[in-house]
């Protein structure tokens, strides 16, 4: 069983993406924009009239009005990665970057608008996934002595504090908007499943049971809802999230219970790595992908 985080390489595979929408009451599926090129991860930002999403390295704010996209200037931070998220005021972006160095992810932020990065993890691998609702504190997935956990730092940088600790890869750490928990996905029953936890780390609950791998957890701005993207059993090692195959974005109520499946795609990673919920909880933003001949 793989429960090691793989590094993410800059990834350039030969496929269509599809930048969609899914209204989570009636199930419809807009396409906004395909692109030529791997795109990956929208994030919604709370205008509701821009997704952010990273392609080649660098990320672009889409206008869903205009269907036009713009770069985000990053200075030398353009190696990033699809762990990327938005500051709760929406001034701010924070970004994970393969260094120059030795090719490692860290955490950086930089104004929305563009501007210059500011490193806020040295330490490497860390892959970024949430941002506390009083925009005090990053939640990521970090490899430290050989292990991938939980950990939080401030934002504003300085001392990172390890959340989890059991055997076993723990990924994609997201706050609820209330900012009383964390979700996150883990392997340790053996497939990757839902977890929560409150944000200091304690009382761990397992929220997910079904056969299948569950990745990334997402919170709906109202509370009300999680979204996940969901692996079929023995189509992939519980501790990974490749692309292209046949996957499922799940919905389930936040207090726990059955998970419906919303979307049926082909994808996998990049298709929802972050949150990517509409401001009004209505829709997720997603990509989906075509092999090119």
């Amino acid at each position: 069983m793989n429960t090691l985080k793989e590094p993410q390489k800059m990834d350039n595979r030969n496929v269509v993406s599809i930048l969609e929408t899914v209204d989570i009451a009636t199930g419809e599926r807009e396409t906004l924009a395909r692109f030529d090129d791997l795109i990956e991860a929208p994030n919604w930002a709370i205008d509701g009239k821009t997704l952010i999403y990273n392609s080649r390295g660098r990320v672009y704010a889409f206008d869903i009005e205009t269907k036009k996209s713009a770069v985000i200037e990053s200075g030398y931070v353009d190696h990033c990665n699809n762990d990327h998220v938005l500051s709760p005021d929406n001034t701010k972006i924070a970004v994970s970057h393969h260094t120059r160095e030795d090719g490692q992810s860290r955490i950086y932020i930089l104004p929305l608008v563009g501007g210059d990065p500011v490193l806020v993890t040295p330490m490497a691998p860390s892959y970024l996934h949430g941002w506390s609702p009083d925009g005090r504190y990053l939640s990521y997935c970090a490899e430290r002595n050989g292990q991938y956990d939980i950990y939080i730092i401030p934002a504003a940088g300085g001392v990172e504090t390890q959340l989890t600790d059991t055997p076993g890869l723990d990924d994609g750490p997201e706050y609820s908007p209330d900012g009383k928990h964390i979700w996150f996905n883990s392997v340790r029953s053996g497939l990757m499943q839902i977890w929560r936890m409150n944000a200091d780390g304690s009382h761990q609950t397992q929220m997910t049971f079904d056969e299948r791998n569950n990745w990334f957890p997402h919170v709906s701005p109202d509370g009300r809802h999680v979204a996940f993207i969901s692996y079929r059993k023995g189509d992939v090692e519980p501790g990974d999230h490749p692309a292209n195959k046949h996957v499922e974005i799940r919905l389930m109520p936040s207090d726990g219970g059955d998970a419906k499946t919303l979307v049926s795609l082909f994808g996998g990673q990049g298709t929802i790595n972050v949150n990517s919920w509409s401001p009004d909880s209505r829709k997720l933003a997603f990509v989906s992908y075509e092999l090119k001949d």
